[in-house]
């Protein structure tokens, strides 16, 4: 694809891009198997192994978890009321969306005593070994210390377009709006009325400004990091997108990545 050459233009010392589809086909530029930390795309990655503790009974979505009156749903869709980086309430749960790492490492938590293991052990068994992502892991927070390839983090997006781990159904529930008309703020892009957000997902919908494309369909899911990473998932054209630097996102990111994005959408037909 002539549109992954545009990473080859940004002010970045090293970037990694994949483009994978619905039917199996992937496109890439830069180095595959080269580790990049992925900052706040660790998140869909913890989000999966909860999804799956659920499906497999270890845990439920409406069990109690963080805050007095918060629960596994609340943790994972942002509205739980702890604060950004301090396991502090600073809201009562489901009436805002306050991004917020505290509630992914409460999560990470509360799964490791609902399965007996440390979370980042029940992410690998979970999710990374049976995607073969030997060169992921998880080295600390499961709110932003993942580190992964360009290889592995393509095996990822390949599971999201075409769940095996999960049932279609979770899935689908995951990337829906989840408590719809909270308002917050969308980290580096400012207050959005409303932020909607699903399981663990970043929802596209209709924010603005945004860091995936114009073009981008309002079903389009998927997250990104402060490290310069990204991923996203576009249900109307059955592809996604893998994006891995070594620049920490910034005003350079957010003026590259949706014309970056457009750029690929143009190049793909629709569903």
């Amino acid at each position: 694809m002539r549109s992954l050459e545009l990473i080859d233009s940004w002010p970045v010392s090293t970037a990694a891009a994949a483009v994978v589809t619905a039917d199996g086909r992937t496109f890439a530029r830069g180095p595959a198997a080269r580790p990049f930390p992925l900052a706040s795309v660790t998140k869909p990655l913890a989000a999966y192994a909860v999804l799956i503790a659920v499906e497999e009974g270890a845990t439920e979505l409406d069990e109690p978890a963080g805050p007095p009156g918060a629960t596994v749903r609340h943790l994972l869709a942002h509205a739980s009321g702890l604060a950004f980086d301090e396991h502090r309430v600073v809201a009562e749960p489901g009436t805002r969306r306050l991004y917020s790492n505290s509630g992914f490492e409460v999560l990470g938590d509360h799964v490791a005593k609902a399965t007996g293991m440390p979370f980042a052990e029940y992410l690998r068994q979970a999710v990374l070994d049976p995607l073969g992502m030997t060169g992921t892991g998880l080295p600390g927070s499961p709110a932003k210390d993942g580190v992964a390839t360009l290889d592995d983090l393509s095996r990822f997006a390949a599971e999201l377009l075409t769940p095996r781990l999960l049932a279609p159904q979770t899935l689908a529930e995951a990337t829906a709006v989840v408590f719809p008309g909270l308002s917050g703020v969308l980290p580096g892009f400012g207050h959005q009325r409303p932020n909607d957000w699903g399981l663990g997902f970043s929802l596209r919908d209709h924010k603005s400004p945004h860091w995936t494309g114009a073009t981008s369909s309002p079903g389009t899911f998927g997250h990104f990091g402060q490290s310069g990473t990204f991923l996203w998932v576009d249900p109307a054209v059955r592809a996604a997108c893998v994006v891995l630097t070594d620049r920490a996102f910034g005003p350079w990111a957010a003026e590259a990545w949706p014309a970056f994005t457009d750029a690929v959408l143009a190049e793909l037909p629709a569903a």
